[in-house]
């Protein structure tokens, strides 16, 4: 499964699976309980292959931070927690990104993706890389 079909809500914990899309929305699974809802198109929704983070030169698609930490990591889980201090948090993304912009950059959002890296590697969720030719299989039903 690629990141273009994995979501964070607004408001919501965790990561969400996109299931299908209804008339006034779509259907999403909670990748934290297995649970299934219906958002609308009213909320604040995010894909991760979308996201990015900023360094001093370019915006980083979330998705190479994501390869420098399976690397860094040799695949397995972060050797930091996603409930560190901000000092710790700070050191461990700047292993990753050197060039990281450290005042658009908050520990919240280095929280959010240690978190969400965690999460997305006990799901099984291990591919990072560019998929193209996935848009047309997302039209199955």
């Amino acid at each position: 499964m690629s990141l273009n079909k994995i979501l964070s809500i607004s408001g919501k914990p965790g990561l969400f699976k996109l299931l299908t899309q209804t008339r006034s929305g779509f259907v999403a699974e909670s990748l934290l309980d297995g649970k299934k809802i219906t958002v609308s198109f009213k909320n604040n929704v995010s894909v991760l292959s979308e996201i990015a983070i900023y360094t001093l030169e370019e915006e980083v698609p979330l998705r190479k931070v994501f390869e420098k930490i399976k690397e860094k990591e040799d695949g397995g889980k972060t050797s930091v927690g996603h409930k560190e201090n901000k000092i710790k948090l700070e050191e461990y993304m700047f292993d990753l990104l050197p060039n990281y912009d450290e005042e658009r950059v908050y520990a919240s959002d280095i929280k959010k993706i240690i978190q969400w890296y965690n999460l997305l590697l006990e799901h099984g969720i291990t591919d990072f890389s560019e998929e193209e030719e996935e848009v047309g299989a997302s039209e199955k039903k």
